[in-house]
C-alpha cells in the first residue's frame, strides 16, 4: 500500500453530502472546539479526518498545524485536535493537533 492515500471508501462521506451539511458542520464545530476522529486519508501536506459526532464532517490537519517533528498519523488512527479555521471553498474543517 502506498504511504499516501486520498480519502476513499465507505467510511468517507460523499462530496455532495459534505457540501450540503456544511452550514451545520460550521455551526457544530466553531473555532476553538475540540474534535476527534479517524484518519481517512494521508498526503504529504497533512491528514484528512472523519470527525466523530458530526455527520458528513471532514477535517484536515496540515503539517503546518502539527507539532514540530511529528510523524503523520497512519490511516485508521484516532486523533484529536482543535478547530482553527473553516475552509469554505472546499468544505473542510482545519484543525491543529496538540503539542
Amino acid at each position: 500500500m502506498d504511504e499516501y492515500a486520498w480519502p476513499t471508501g465507505p467510511e468517507v462521506p460523499a462530496a455532495e453530502a459534505v457540501r450540503q451539511s456544511w452550514a451545520k458542520t460550521v455551526a457544530a464545530l466553531p473555532v476553538g472546539a475540540r474534535v476527534g476522529g479517524e484518519v481517512i486519508g494521508r498526503q504529504r501536506f497533512g491528514v484528512f479526518i472523519r470527525v466523530e459526532g458530526v455527520s458528513n464532517a471532514v477535517a484536515l490537519a496540515e503539517i503546518t498545524a502539527m507539532p514540530r517533528g511529528m510523524e503523520l498519523p497512519p490511516l485508521g488512527a484516532h486523533i484529536e485536535g482543535t478547530v482553527i479555521d473553516h475552509a469554505h471553498h472546499n468544505h473542510q474543517v482545519k484543525i491543529r493537533l496538540p503539542t
